[in-house]
């Protein structure tokens, strides 16, 4: 019977296993097959505490792993089935995987979630070399280059904005000839002497041999083909939370899980930190300290309970 099972091992899961591990609680992580999160496929990562000559992601995240197993933290490499964790709210939880079951008092949801892809030939090959899905995260590796933020909403002019600060020029690559951001945020692009828009075109390819050099556009009406010089694609068309393989938790209309005071779910005993439960932050630096609350919020809720 382990006290706490997190689901997840991205930088919300593993501060949570490293805080509760360390306030001797038995913790087990379902750290998935592909363990770590999105900074396993992030490059350099310059903006996370305590790193003045940045990090390489996947660098930052086995240190993070060993710091959990240091303090007692089991791990599970393995993905999780779609679990039904209402069945017992209240706990005990029992999450099977393969042949053996795992029973924990309470459950942590941390898994994160993963941003949209264009599913273009290119992209996941220079994913980490040009291509991004943070503007926050990796602006600043693009001074004084040419750059394309691909996306039509508010996140897409949000990042278009912010990218100016560093970029020369930055072209904002819509499928549609106009925009679902708000009024107010589209005018502050308009705005913006750096910002250029392509309207009906979408990216068909993003072509370079270490990094990017260059996308091949399509015009959607006229399936025209051009070619546009770039060092820099951010694709901005959303990120899809992984609240799948947990039928009953309750979501918000953008597919987030909902919580209320502090980390708590809707189910008696189940939590929830990270990405999987925050639109609007999205950094690896937010998602630990949400790990932080949660194993802080788990820690009184058990004492609670005798």
């Amino acid at each position: 019977m382990y006290d706490v099972i997190i689901v997840g091992s991205g930088p919300s899961g593993l501060t949570a296993a490293i805080y509760t591990t360390r306030g001797n609680l038995k913790t087990l992580v379902i750290a998935g097959a592909k363990w770590g999160g999105q900074l396993q496929l992030t490059t350099e990562v310059e903006n996370f505490p305590g790193f003045p000559e940045g990090i390489q992601g996947p660098e930052l995240m086995m240190a993070m792993r060993k710091q959990a197993e240091k303090f007692g933290a089991e791990f599970v490499d393995d993905d999780i089935p779609p679990t039904d964790l209402t069945k017992n709210p209240g706990g005990p939880f029992t999450i099977k995987i393969g042949e053996k079951e795992f029973t924990g008092k309470t459950v942590l949801i941390a898994t994160g979630a993963d941003a949209k892809m264009l599913g273009i030939p290119g992209e996941k090959e220079l994913t980490g070399h040009g291509v991004s899905y943070c503007a926050t995260c990796d602006g600043a590796f693009f001074r004084n280059k040419e750059i394309a933020v691909v996306g039509g909403g508010d996140s897409a002019m949000e990042e278009a904005n912010f990218l100016t600060n560093f970029a020369s020029r930055v072209y904002v690559i819509h499928r549609r000839d106009e925009f679902k951001a708000s009024h107010v945020m589209q005018e502050k692009c308009k705005a913006n002497p750096k910002i250029t828009f392509v309207l009906n075109s979408a990216i068909s390819e993003i072509i370079g041999t270490n990094s990017v050099e260059k996308v091949k556009l399509q015009n959607v009406q006229t399936n025209e083909e051009t070619e546009l010089p770039l060092q820099g694609v951010f694709v901005a068309i959303g990120h899809t939370p992984n609240t799948k393989v947990f039928p009953g938790i309750e979501i918000t209309e953008r597919g987030y899980v909902t919580h209320q005071y502090g980390t708590k779910t809707n189910i008696e005993g189940v939590f929830v930190s990270g990405d999987v439960q925050d639109d609007k932050y999205q950094q690896a630096i937010t998602a630990a300290g949400y790990g932080c609350q949660a194993a802080i919020d788990i820690e009184k809720y058990l004492a609670t309970k005798g």
